[in-house]
């Protein structure tokens, strides 16, 4: 029997119109621009100020965006993943209230959450419906509305996270593109390092839940960086090791948009220059489950059939992992 692969033959995006930069921010919180680009990298994150609107908003757009450019049917999608730590709500999920945005009825969807490594999770979970054959076009959308949980009075997190979404159309194919290899992994020890007090089923929200601010995200600095620095950079080289990939023979390195001296480490460890990093965080900062999908649509356009590239994240749980991928299309040949 001829072997499925699942390969991305389409990316979409959408970032909101809104920038909040780190002048802005500097009024709002006791930080500075310097700051700022020192210990983190940012400059600017685009924020979602449309009133009444959710992760849906930017995931429906990056959706609709990808469906245009790949000339694809809503109703030709089969299965929908969101990726997703800010939920429209609790339920329905956010996936289901994306389909219906973009026309989407003959497929089924539901959401992820494995903090900032949720695409990398949706999309192994996508690439075995195609490869087993269940599934022939499917969509993996990351999108979140970080600015909805971010604590503007938290001056040692409130410069990290922006708003924003992407997207990926995987299809089948058998030749030798696509999805090559995947290693995930959780250690949930490091979850008292990086979460949501409350709002879950743990602490529910009521007065004084709210009146303690515990519905922001809370983040101790030293231990995720350490923590990151460390398992995104040792499973970015197992994977290139078991598939003998040389520094020379990786085209790009798509890192998790968390933190530029955590991008820098991971590079470093890999043996490859920088020229070889997708490196976007400073014009959208930490999107979390957007990061990668948003450095793919960044750089579509340089991406050619063959590349060598590595996907390779660190999230809150704490969740890791990195995927091998051989690219599928020629990005210059994409209508824009």
């Amino acid at each position: 029997m001829t072997k499925l692969r699942a390969t991305i033959t389409g990316i979409g995006a959408f970032v909101p119109e809104y920038i909040l930069t780190n002048d802005e921010l500097s009024k709002m919180v006791d930080t500075t621009d310097e700051w700022i680009m020192t210990r983190i990298g940012i400059k600017e994150r685009h924020i979602i100020k449309e009133k009444g609107e959710g992760s849906s908003f930017v995931g429906a757009n990056a959706v609709k965006e990808l469906l245009r450019k790949t000339n694809t049917s809503p109703d030709e999608i089969d299965l929908l993943i969101c990726a997703t730590v800010t939920p429209d709500h609790q339920f329905p999920a956010t996936a289901n209230i994306i389909s219906d945005k973009v026309g989407i009825k003959n497929a089924f969807s539901f959401d992820l959450n494995a903090g900032c490594s949720g695409f990398l999770y949706a999309l192994t979970t996508a690439s075995k419906f195609i490869e087993t054959g269940a599934c022939k076009k499917v969509i993996v959308v990351g999108a979140e509305k970080m600015s909805s949980i971010v604590d503007y009075t938290d001056r040692s997190t409130c410069p990290i996270f922006g708003d924003g979404s992407g997207a990926v159309l995987l299809e089948p194919t058998t030749e030798e593109f696509g999805i090559i290899d995947t290693k995930l992994q959780v250690d949930g020890v490091g979850r008292v390092h990086l979460h949501q007090k409350a709002g879950g089923s743990v602490a529910p929200s009521s007065h004084e839940t709210i009146d303690a601010r515990q519905h922001f995200i809370y983040q101790e600095g030293q231990p995720v960086f350490k923590w990151a620095v460390s398992k995104m950079a040792d499973v970015s080289v197992e994977i290139m090791e078991r598939n003998g990939i040389t520094p020379e023979k990786l085209t790009w390195l798509v890192p998790h948009q968390a933190n530029m001296r955590i991008i820098e480490a991971t590079a470093n460890r890999m043996g490859i220059s920088k020229d070889q990093v997708m490196i976007n965080i400073e014009r959208y900062g930490n999107t979390t489950a957007a990061t990668l999908p948003l450095c793919l649509w960044e750089w579509e356009s340089k991406l050619k059939k063959g590349d060598n590239i590595i996907l390779a994240t660190f999230g809150a749980g704490f969740t890791w992992g990195a995927m091998y991928l051989k690219w599928g299309y020629d990005g210059k040949n994409v209508k824009k």
